[in-house]
């Protein structure tokens, strides 16, 4: 069971939720016009959804193609034993890895499933090579290449 408290929201709530993860720079304003509300309490319950940690933080969403990061792999990784001490030190090691976009500690025939970012092949292989493998502890490395993107988003069914 969980440790963190399911928070109670209503439809209004939902509504304005659905309108921020399509478009988080929606002003107050715009939000109550799209959901006949006046400001106040579009503006207070915006506060309230982030101050109960439900909206997290805005960011913008980039386009990688157009950055030069054609490349998205997903990586299966097993470590040597799954002791807190290896897994801690892996865990530490990835955070510090811009070219990991996710790290999900999993269960089945692998430990740990790593979505990474990088330019090209040999931008791949150079982080394979020099960093992933060489964080202590890493025992099998499977990687998978995204050939193409079907869908991706961050909008969460509400």
């Amino acid at each position: 069971m969980s440790s963190i408290a399911k928070i109670k929201i209503d439809e209004i709530d939902r509504k304005i939720l659905r309108l921020l993860q399509e478009n988080s720079r929606w002003t107050y304003k715009e939000i109550a016009q799209k959901i006949n509300l006046s400001l106040t309490p579009v503006h207070d319950r915006i506060k309230r959804l982030e101050n109960e940690g439900i909206i997290e933080k805005y960011v913008g969403i980039l386009n990688k193609k157009k950055l030069g990061i054609d490349l998205t792999v997903y990586s299966q990784v097993t470590l040597l034993k799954q002791t807190k001490e290896v897994s801690g030190k892996f865990d530490s090691e990835i955070r510090n890895l811009p070219e990991v976009l996710e790290c999900h500690f999993v269960s089945g025939s692998f430990d740990y499933l790593l979505k990474i970012a990088v330019s090209d092949m040999d931008a791949y292989h150079q982080f394979h090579q020099l960093k992933l493998s060489a964080i202590e502890g890493v025992s099998l490395i499977n990687s998978f290449f995204v050939m193409s993107e079907v869908k991706s988003t961050t909008e969460i069914k509400i």
